[in-house]
């Protein structure tokens, strides 16, 4: 019989102690939770909502919802331009300073969930403004609540899955088992602007709260509301939704969007009435990357529902 090595002895117990430790840390990661914080918390069944209002308390309401991995912060550019109107920023649950459960990240249960927070802040109409995921919130806010919604915008949204371009590299290995888990816990403020890079075309500055904020992030929020964003696309596709609910629709797209297809942009040309504008020299967040030209669009747009 072959003898076992001393050296042979030692390295089996090490792997073992390594995937079990591989193994724990994926359980726990997975399974991090957290309630919500900040200044003006709406406390909702199933999970707190952070919400961030400005402007006058009696004018017409707008609503910004952020995108995956974003939050109320994505929409500091471009407050100069609504001013004069009720702003009303979201936390979409499981992001930013909102509460971070183990489920409820479906696009129709943010939109519910949304539905209830401006209810109880007494927002009776408004425009929903949604970026990138956010728009697919905002689309499904209207479907559910044709008495709340005015008029949609839709920021860098994707109408279907097949236009979506990719992640980077860093932002796509957080969703392989164990993997992905041993790299959330190890994430570093470096490693996630890069996964942040394909976000922007634009030379521009990420403030260190978008980072913070998605360091704030569960791997359970980050990795469940991008499977329920892949699903709503998947069972039909965002223009086909809108096109039935008469409501006023503005798309807005940057010309070189890494992130979804530029060219997808005019799929919305189904939607009777549609505003499209194509913006050049702006990628996936136009709120920061043209914030004077996004602002005003959103202020026209608004005034007009």
């Amino acid at each position: 019989m072959p003898r076992t090595t001393p050296r042979r002895r030692i390295a089996v117990p090490i792997v073992g102690v390594l995937v079990a430790l591989l193994v724990g840390n994926a359980i726990l990661v997975r399974t991090e939770t957290a309630d919500a914080s900040g200044a003006e918390v709406v406390h909702l069944p199933g999970g707190d909502l952070h919400v961030v209002q400005d402007g006058p308390a009696d004018a017409p309401a707008v609503v910004l919802l952020h995108g995956l991995a974003g939050s109320t912060a994505y929409w500091s550019p471009v407050l100069p331009a609504l001013h004069d109107l009720r702003v009303v920023r979201v936390d979409l649950l499981g992001h930013g300073a909102s509460a971070k459960p183990a489920d409820g990240y479906g696009i129709a249960e943010q939109a519910r969930r949304v539905g209830m927070a401006l209810d109880r802040l007494g927002v009776r109409r408004a425009t929903v403004v949604g970026h990138s995921t956010g728009g697919s919130v905002a689309t499904a806010l209207a479907e559910q609540r044709r008495d709340l919604v005015t008029g949609i915008v839709l920021i860098s949204t994707g109408p279907r899955v097949d236009a979506f371009l990719g992640e980077s590299p860093a932002a796509a290995l957080m969703t392989t088992p164990v993997v992905g888990q041993l790299i959330w816990r190890l994430r570093t403020d470096g490693m996630i602007r890069q996964a942040l890079g394909t976000a922007f075309t634009r030379e521009v500055q990420i403030p260190e709260q978008l980072v913070a904020d998605v360091r704030g992030m569960t791997y359970r929020s980050l990795t469940a509301a991008d499977a329920a964003a892949t699903a709503y696309l998947e069972e039909r596709p965002v223009p086909d939704r809108l096109a039935g609910l008469g409501l006023p629709v503005l798309v807005i797209f940057g010309a070189q969007d890494r992130r979804w297809q530029p060219s997808s942009a005019q799929e919305y040309r189904a939607v009777p009435g549609v505003r499209i504008e194509i913006l050049d020299g702006v990628g996936h967040t136009p709120m920061f990357e043209d914030p004077g030209t996004t602002g005003a669009l959103l202020r026209g747009f608004s005034g007009m529902t």
